[in-house]
């Protein structure tokens, strides 16, 4: 299994030598991920966050949060080992073309260490802020965003005639270095989630703690697989086909979590019990687990990597 780090977009974390101490220490403990959140302009209030019982969101109120693109770069240029990855790029909220080159210089410039985490978003105050299409279209969007990305990646002269976006003979150069393109990665939980990496992934990239569809245990995850792979069969796609990854953005570290039923959270609790829960998701399939693991401060974040890393990675 291959570990992975959600990195800080937002203070106190969010300075340059602390991202680059974190990412120089992923690096050093053999971990394949960087992932990198994704959000432009933030409201200075929204209730409405999925990945929280309540829907407050784990952050404060002050919109203070840097730019994905240029962060994947960044953390690029920093690193010789770690994939650099989009986690997870909210697609609707950029020009489509614009996005698909800037995807294309990283994935050059990082000689091939570019993976595409793609999804819809959630915050419909961002999308009216940047004039992004119809928040309720945000699925339809992504969808065609994705074959769009294929197109202009894979073909010579490429075409493309959709809903939001239409050119003809428009040269696209130069390429992505890793082929046919570089891995894209479906993030989400919903059932459109799941369709949308069956028939556009090379991963589903859930995050356990969605309100409205947790796999926040490997029971639920498990129940969630079969849903996923009867979608893959009506599709006519074998989703071993499909890499399994999973985000717990809750780590906790010696704290277990009880759920309403009852149940210990998974990634929560004692070393032992997470590293129980790395085996049981090991066991599902799961081939890349990305740790949410930010503390208050630097020294308190490096120290939970290293820890994992003895205690629950092997």
């Amino acid at each position: 299994m291959i570990f992975g780090v959600s990195m800080p977009t937002r203070p106190p974390l969010m300075t340059p030598d602390n991202i680059v101490a974190i990412l120089k220490m992923a690096e050093e403990l053999g971990w394949g991920y960087a992932a990198i959140p994704d959000h432009i302009i933030e409201p200075p209030e929204f209730k409405g966050y999925p990945y929280t019982s309540t829907g407050a969101m784990t952050w404060g109120p002050s919109g203070n949060v840097i730019e994905m693109l240029a962060y994947l770069m960044f953390a690029a240029a920093n690193t010789t080992k770690l994939r650099v990855m989009s986690g997870i790029a909210v697609l609707p909220l950029r020009n489509p073309l614009f996005t698909a080159k800037a995807l294309a210089t990283i994935d050059i410039l990082s000689k091939g260490r570019l993976t595409v985490g793609c999804g819809v978003g959630w915050e419909h105050q961002e999308f009216a802020a940047l004039g992004a299409p119809p928040f309720a279209e945000r699925g339809k969007v992504s969808n065609e965003y994705i074959r769009l990305f294929k197109e202009l990646w894979m073909k010579e002269s490429p075409h493309f005639e959709g809903k939001y976006v239409s050119f003809k003979n428009m040269p696209f150069l130069p390429k992505p270095v890793q082929k046919p393109h570089p891995p894209i990665w479906i993030g989400g939980e919903s059932p459109a989630a799941m369709k949308r990496a069956i028939e556009l992934g090379d991963a589903w990239f859930p995050i356990g703690s969605n309100r409205k569809f947790p796999y926040d245990t490997a029971k639920r995850f498990a129940a969630a697989l079969e849903t996923f792979r009867q979608y893959g069969a009506e599709a006519g796609r074998d989703v071993k086909q499909i890499t399994l990854a999973y985000c717990p953005l809750w780590y906790s570290e010696q704290e277990a979590h009880i759920l309403e039923n009852g149940e210990r959270r998974a990634f929560t609790g004692s070393f032992q019990q997470v590293a129980d829960d790395r085996k049981a998701f090991e066991d599902l399939g799961v081939q890349c687990i990305i740790f949410g693991l930010q503390a208050p401060t630097l020294e308190q974040t490096l120290g939970r990597m290293e820890r994992l890393t003895e205690r629950v990675l092997p």
